[in-house]
């Protein structure tokens, strides 16, 4: 059974930081591309950090500076770093693991965990 588990979030003030962690099963990790993805109220889902199956990593310029992502395979892990958060980094972040398929992406989610930044 395949399982993505965020966890990490939580309340924090503006400049503060939070990792996040995502821990995964029931699936060959090493050979899945690692996404974060953020959703904001009324907003779309957006793309935070992509990590690939040979570890490079791309940050979306919105939190760039700021952010970092990256996985541990030995541990089927993967994380977010975030540092000086603002109060627009509110959202529900999620993990996804993806991989090319025959006809599209096999894709998987985590059920999100909720980070707020409010004073």
């Amino acid at each position: 059974q395949v399982q993505l588990v965020e966890s990490g979030g939580g309340l924090v003030q503006p400049g503060g930081s939070l990792r996040l962690s995502c821990s995964a099963s029931g699936f060959t990790f090493s050979n899945y591309f690692l996404s974060w993805y953020r959703q904001a109220p009324g907003k779309q889902r957006e793309l935070v950090a992509i990590i690939t199956n040979s570890d490079y990593t791309n940050i979306s310029d919105t939190v760039k500076g700021r952010f970092t992502a990256s996985r541990d395979n030995a541990k089927n892990m993967v994380y977010l770093q975030m540092n000086s958060l603002k109060f627009e980094d509110t959202a529900v972040y999620y993990c996804n693991a993806w991989r090319p398929a025959l006809v599209g992406v096999e894709a998987y989610w985590g059920q999100g965990t909720q980070v707020t930044v409010s004073s």
